[in-house]
């Protein structure tokens, strides 16, 4: 082979592993497109590729633009540049050991991100496809199905891992409200006396158009107060994801984190990738997994926020298991507070996926009369339920009732007060 056609074969080479490299990184959540991979083989061409270092900068400066995915960058660049050729499996063993290890490895949301990227570059590998056997596929879908019922509590890595991916394609509809600005509309409203007057005075004719209006209409704002004491610590990190997708997929969604104090992580939980939210929160939160003051840490909501976000007729999701430590007095004042200022006040509690449950706990008994609708959310079957009961029109509950008066019972996997 000449040396002209030898440096031709060596060229293609690294554009095919430039290229693979570029696709990895899009599946790990880096925006590498076409015209990105595009500057980044230019950037190549003015630094010597026999030179690790260079390689690695000339990449790093056409494809990074967050600082958050500096460390996503540098572990697939590493992993996937010590042996381009090697099969895509023993990249995947290596970065799962590498998962074991101690602290002072990099962040895990990083390390996971290359992960699932490195599997989706081997699923969508092509390959032979095997032939379907009826059976097989009849118990993977009974799979599915165990899994949207199993407790987030019992599952294991993988299968918290697949709950995940399927809460953050979950979407929340909610009954818009009307507001007091109209919007015009061509017809079926009432009519618009000053919009027709303009218009005549414009045209000039002898005939008059009615102009129309019709009121506008927005969802609701959504707040969510959510527990994160010792006795919820098996739900926590699940109903993160799943509240970080409605920030995500909606506006107006705030959110409160509380155990022994109350803590907004509203903006922590608008960053994209849910890995670095969850870091973020972290970082953020001082009292995981401790003890529970649910009636303080609504005192300071009710101080603090409930004027400025509840005055718009908002929904509030209360995540607790309702065992509070501090008085039920309190609790219970704090509880009709913050339901005379909302539109809706639905209580999820992980305990009532006991068959047996019953209110005998004091926080639980205070806090029932005030909630328009008390639900389980310990799977995705009830998250899937809470998302279908926010579409339809609310049905007010005990608003007035003292503690002692409210009545108990289940029905079809939820409780009513």
């Amino acid at each position: 082979m000449t040396p002209r056609g030898a440096a031709e074969r060596a060229t293609a080479r690294l554009t095919e592993r430039v290229v693979r490299f570029g696709r990895l990184l899009r599946a790990a959540g880096l925006p590498v497109g076409p015209a990105r991979i595009i500057v980044g083989l230019s950037a190549l061409g003015i630094v010597d590729v026999t030179r690790r270092d260079d390689v690695f900068w000339a990449l790093h400066a056409s494809w990074v633009r967050k600082a958050e995915d500096r460390e996503v960058f540098r572990q697939a660049f590493r992993l996937f540049w010590r042996d381009p050729d090697r099969p895509v499996n023993r990249v995947l063993e290596e970065l799962l050991a590498m998962s074991r290890m101690t602290p002072e490895r990099p962040p895990a949301h990083a390390r996971r991100r290359v992960w699932e990227g490195l599997e989706r570059e081997r699923q969508a590998t092509p390959r032979p496809r095997p032939r379907r056997d009826p059976e097989l596929v009849r118990m993977a879908v009974s799979d599915e199905e165990v899994l949207r019922e199993k407790d987030f509590e019992q599952m294991s890595a993988a299968e918290i891992a697949e709950a995940e991916r399927q809460l953050s394609r979950m979407r929340l509809s909610s009954r818009d409200l009307i507001v007091r600005r109209w919007r015009p509309v061509p017809a079926r409203g009432s009519v618009d006396m000053r919009g027709t007057l303009r218009a005549a005075a414009r045209g000039g004719g002898d005939a008059i158009e009615l102009k129309r209006r019709r009121r506008r209409t927005r969802p609701p704002a959504l707040v969510v107060l959510c527990d994160i004491s010792g006795s919820m610590a098996g739900y926590t990190r699940m109903l993160l994801r799943f509240v970080h997708a409605l920030t995500n997929d909606r506006d107006r969604v705030h959110t409160f984190l509380f155990g022994t104090r109350l803590t907004d992580v509203t903006r922590s939980l608008k960053r994209r990738d849910p890995d670095v939210a969850l870091a973020e929160l972290g970082g953020r939160v001082r009292d995981w997994e401790g003890g529970t003051r649910i009636g303080r840490s609504l005192h300071d909501f009710n101080r603090d926020w409930g004027r400025r976000i509840l005055a718009q007729g908002a929904l509030v999701l209360l995540i607790t298991d309702g065992l509070e430590r501090g008085e039920p007095e309190g609790l219970a004042r704090e509880a009709a507070r913050l339901r005379a200022s909302c539109r809706r006040l639905i209580w999820l509690n992980p305990l009532l996926r006991y068959a047996d449950f019953q209110p005998e706990a004091r926080g639980v008994r205070a806090l029932l009369p005030h909630v328009d609708d008390f639900r389980p959310v310990h799977n995705l079957v009830s998250l899937e339920a809470l998302v279908d009961a926010l579409a339809v029109q609310p049905v007010h509950g005990l608003r007035g009732a003292h503690a002692g008066e409210a009545t108990f019972s289940r029905r079809g996997g939820e409780a009513t007060v």
